[in-house]
Formats: structure tokens, sequence, C-alpha cells
């Protein structure tokens, strides 16, 4: 297994504008229904630059700029934890796991009526002291959630030399597990919780 520090470069409060756009933009094109400034509506206008737009913004590639936008919610809500919740300096994930998270996260939302927008999303990490939460987020603020999904992702309890605990405290590491858990909750249903693990 790869392990990789996790999230030590760029500042963990802000994110890439223009990615950050481009998510906006594609929510906006594809949920919304909204037209970006400066394009007419008109069904005259039907060329090769609205055709190219619409092979460029494919379902497959929505999919990927949704993993992307949770993949960095996902590191962004670790970051900021590290110091504060987690007590650590140095955060070690396995290779490409924020990645496989979103998938999974984006997936999991696929067969709500709004989609990832109608997710409020928790991200949890499960220790010895039992689960603590690093962070939540939605993709879309301005719509009221209709599910929950909580994030578990699953530190490594054997890591370390608890013995010695005492003498590295400043240099403390904390590595989490490849395997995560992912928690579905509907809002306004009696419906039980739908839990999927993830190896």
């Amino acid at each position: 297994m790869v392990y990789t520090a996790a999230l030590l470069i760029g500042n963990p409060g802000l994110l890439d504008l223009s990615e950050e756009e481009s998510v906006l933009e594609m929510i906006g094109k594809y949920f919304l229904q909204l037209t970006s400034p400066g394009r007419g509506t008109s069904s005259a206008r039907r060329g090769s630059v609205e055709s190219c737009d619409e092979r460029d913004n494919s379902p497959e590639q929505e999919q990927r700029v949704l993993q992307q936008a949770v993949t960095r919610h996902i590191e962004l809500c670790l970051t900021e934890a590290k110091a504060s919740t987690l007590l650590c300096q140095v955060l070690l994930l396995p290779h490409h796991m924020t990645a496989r998270v979103g998938q999974d996260v984006v997936r999991s939302s696929t067969d709500e009526p709004c989609g990832l927008r109608g997710a409020s999303i928790k991200v949890y990490v499960e220790g010895k002291e039992g689960l603590k939460p690093v962070g939540s987020f939605s993709i879309d603020p301005s719509v009221t959630p209709t599910f929950e999904l909580s994030v578990i992702l699953k530190a490594d309890k054997s890591y370390g030399w608890p013995a010695l605990k005492h003498i590295f405290e400043s240099d403390k590491v904390l590595k989490l597990r490849p395997e995560y858990r992912l928690v579905k909750r509907k809002l306004y249903s009696s419906a039980s919780p739908v839990i999927h693990d993830f190896y």
C-alpha cells in the first residue's frame, strides 16, 4: 500500500478559483438550467459552438467535475481538522483514497431527486476514541438537503508506538486505513440508513 503525506501543498483555506468556477458552471448548466452571460438561448443558434459545448460537458465530464469537487472538499475538511480535531501534524492517506471516496459519494447520490445537490455531506475519522467530526459541506448550499451522507474514514489504530507517544507528541503522525464507510440517511423519510463499506 502506498501512502502519501496529505495536503501539504497550497493554502488549505482556498480552492483553485478556476476549478471552483467550472464546478459552479457545470452545476448551473445541468441542474439549474441557467445560461451563462453573453450566450443567447435562441434555437436558431445551433451551430458547431454549442454542439462542441454539449460534447465537452457530457455526463461523464459532469461526473468527473463533481467527483473532483467532492474530493477537494474532503481534503479541505481533513486539512482544517489536522491540528484542531485530529491533533496531528502529518496526515498519511492511502494513494488516491480521497478520489475513490469522491467517486463513491457521487455514485451514491445518483438515485436522489436532486442528485448530489441535495446532499449534506459530513466527514468523520474513526479512531481509538470513537468518531471525530472533521467537517461538513454541501455542493450547492442554495438547495435544501434531502439526504445526508456520512463519510467515515478509519485511523490505523496500530500505527505508531503508544509507549513512546509522549516523547514524539510534537511530531504526531496519523495514518488512515484504505477502508472507509458511507452511511446514507434520507432526511424526510422513516427509512433506515443505508451503510456501504469499502475496502
